[in-house]
């Protein structure tokens, strides 16, 4: 009797542990997602009204580089100088703190570049803004260091779906992204949580999930190969894509160290690039470009280049944004030209392409196969599948993020534990020394 009572006890206890961690992340979650989705959504709005005011009013962009001056002295004026993505994934492996001000420089500094025609994305702030707010909730629950990293993992995952409408994908990738191949699944509940709060808020208030209409053919073994060619290309474009940006940054940083100069050169080099174009199709994010791309099979066959220098340039220079929806620009463009060569239909090809290049870019290839069935449906999926499979292995240990972690080689059984973007001697290096060790404990 007194061993039932004992194991009674016990478990009663065990099952007060879980209630009390089911309700301490549903409390988190519900306060991220609300406060991520409101906000979210105001930042869609805010940047779709600025594209629309620029496209009425093209004068604005000889007003870029005044906009670059104006987020170098709100960044300074917030002191959160050289804060980005890169510190909210330290402030997930490490801990630490992540400034509140943060969210205001970001929003204001990506609308700015918006409005005036720099070319970036706008998921490099929904992931510093959603971070940062996720990890204020966490403080404001009295969390402790571990779980504060989940806390900022549901704000990034909550923010990005009020921005995208992919709330699978929002959650996959903001847990898979900060370190390859450590999946965290404790904070898989509250992230998921928290985007689908997100994604619901901003339903509400009018933010149109992102999708894309495309034919997608029967599955073929013909075409299957085919795939794979087209997902090996976008593996190496990945690769220049990611150096192309990493490249422009050091060496503008290193030839104008002084940031005012750096925006000014650069607000200008956009608009001269701008001229040479003959349009202003690569300002801005481009989604417009990326939806004729996948829904009707038309695109200029350079457009992939011209929009990874315009990138590389917006960004090198200090302007704000994100490199996500650029790499959806490139791999569709690119997909859509390469395609038809390759015989695969020109808007499947872009889709693929899509999907493939954003893979390389974060090596995220779970995260990019969920986002291949928000975006595109479930038809394609196996075809999905194999381009990020594909794309992940050849794209090499380069990326977007330097901060973010790749813990075993793309290429063999071992734990190598490397910063993505470490030295091409380095990786090498570090494989062989894990060889020679063996497996990790």
């Amino acid at each position: 009797m007194e061993n039932f009572r004992r194991n009674a006890r016990q478990g009663l206890e065990q099952a007060a542990l879980y209630v009390r961690a089911l309700g301490k992340w549903l409390i988190l979650a519900s306060a991220a997602g609300a406060l991520c989705g409101l906000l979210g959504s105001l930042f869609h709005v805010a940047v779709e009204s600025v594209t629309k005011l620029r496209e009425a009013q093209p004068w604005l962009l000889y007003c870029l580089p005044l906009a670059g001056l104006a987020i170098v002295g709100l960044y300074k004026l917030l002191k959160t100088e050289g804060q980005g993505t890169n510190d909210i994934f330290d402030e997930v492996h490490l801990g630490g703190s992540i400034s509140i001000l943060l969210v205001p420089a970001i929003f204001l500094g990506t609308v700015l570049t918006h409005l005036c025609g720099g070319s970036a994305g706008r998921e490099g702030a929904a992931l510093q803004m959603g971070g940062a707010l996720g990890y204020r909730v966490g403080r404001l629950c009295g969390f402790d260091e571990r779980d504060l990293r989940i806390a900022t993992t549901t704000g990034m995952a909550a923010f990005f779906t009020a921005l995208f409408g992919t709330p699978l994908t929002a959650a996959v990738f903001s847990i898979a992204v900060v370190s390859v191949d450590s999946f965290y699944h404790a904070a898989l509940f509250p992230a998921l949580i928290g985007a689908l709060e997100a994604y619901g808020i901003s339903c509400l208030l009018g933010v149109a999930p992102t999708h894309f209409t495309v034919d997608i053919p029967a599955l073929a073994a013909g075409l299957l190969v085919r795939t794979g060619v087209l997902a090996a290309l976008c593996g190496l474009l990945s690769i220049l894509f990611c150096g192309t940006i990493r490249f422009t940054e050091h060496h503008l940083a290193r030839y104008i160290p002084c940031p005012w100069l750096r925006a000014v050169f650069g607000g200008c080099a956009v608009i001269a690039m701008t001229w040479l174009c003959g349009t202003v199709d690569y300002n801005g994010a481009g989604m417009n470009i990326i939806t004729a791309a996948i829904e009707q099979g038309d695109v200029h066959p350079a457009a992939f280049l011209l929009k990874l220098f315009f990138t590389a340039v917006t960004l090198g220079a200090g302007f704000k944004g994100g490199e996500v929806v650029p790499s959806f620009f490139v791999g569709a463009a690119f997909g859509c030209a390469a395609g038809p060569l390759l015989g695969l239909p020109a808007g499947f090809a872009a889709a693929l392409g899509l999907v493939s290049v954003f893979c390389g870019a974060t090596n995220c290839p779970l995260a990019s196969i969920v986002l291949s069935v928000e975006l595109f449906g479930s038809g394609g999926l196996l075809y999905f599948a194999l381009a990020c499979c594909v794309s992940y292995v050849l794209s090499g240990y380069g990326g977007l993020y330097s901060s973010q972690t790749i813990l075993h080689s793309k290429l063999k059984g071992l734990y190598i534990n490397v910063h993505t973007n470490d030295s091409a001697a380095d990786t090498p290096a570090k494989q062989k020394k894990a060889q020679t060790a063996g497996p990790a404990s």
